[in-house]
């Protein structure tokens, strides 16, 4: 996690923002050792020393990581190996996750002193629950694919071979949905983590009626009384 991937980061979040197009987003490690491990500590010795109050590399990493959580499209983030430290929380920001049979995941900050900065204490609850978040922290060891899949902190594991094809395919497969509606439920489903139900439960009344009268709405009403696959526009 550096400075210029953060930037690129950014600035793709920004093209694909822009094109409507672009229907779902799959953010992955390149190579098979890693989807992300964070920091880099040694790079950044120097700049720890420095800092009296406040970390600008951090604001920037939760900047970016809010965006990405924000993004009107399905984030789905396919870990390909170790997702440790801000690279867990970079796919905690993601709206799915799906694992190698070989990823590790874990918070490593409390053998270095430190804890989660960049939105970890605050996501991970959310998904696991306050406890299980809280042992992961605090014990700071790694666990196994299988092991975050019985957490509820990766939707799918799949053999490694398989890891890009079967995360292709369920972008592929939400894609032909209607894009309105994937936005919709997860603007709805977001929001629910933050605010009280009955301020959820009127955005959702909102959201549903502006989607009454929307032609893809009326699309798919069509295609399905004529039994055909519904053709949708984003309008």
């Amino acid at each position: 996690m550096t400075p210029q991937l953060l930037d690129l980061l950014e600035a793709h979040l920004g093209r694909i923002e822009q094109d409507p197009e672009i229907r779902a987003v799959v953010i992955t490690g390149s190579g098979e050792k890693a989807f992300c491990v964070g920091a880099d500590l040694k790079a950044r010795q120097q700049e720890f020393a420095a800092e009296e109050a406040g970390d600008p590399f951090a604001q920037r990493v939760e900047q970016v990581f809010g965006h990405i959580e924000r993004l009107p499209r399905p984030v789905i983030a396919a870990v390909n190996g170790y997702c440790l430290g801000g690279g867990l929380e970079l796919a905690l920001t993601a709206d799915l996750r799906i694992a190698a049979a070989e990823a590790r995941f874990g918070f490593p900050e409390a053998k270095v002193g430190s804890m989660p900065g960049a939105g970890g204490t605050q996501r991970l609850p959310r998904l696991v629950g306050p406890a299980r978040a809280k042992e992961l922290m605090f014990l700071a060891d790694h666990v196994d694919a299988e092991t975050a899949f019985r957490l509820g902190l990766v939707n799918r594991v799949v053999p490694r071979a398989e890891l890009m094809d079967a995360t292709v395919e369920l972008a592929r497969t939400i894609c032909q949905r209607a894009p309105l509606s994937i936005q919709a439920i997860k603007a709805a489903v977001n929001l629910s983590m933050d605010v009280p139900l009955a301020q959820g439960l009127a955005f959702e009344r909102e959201r549903f009626a502006a989607l009454r009268t929307s032609e893809d709405r009326r699309e798919g009403i069509a295609a399905f009384l004529e039994k055909r696959e519904p053709q949708f526009v984003g309008r």
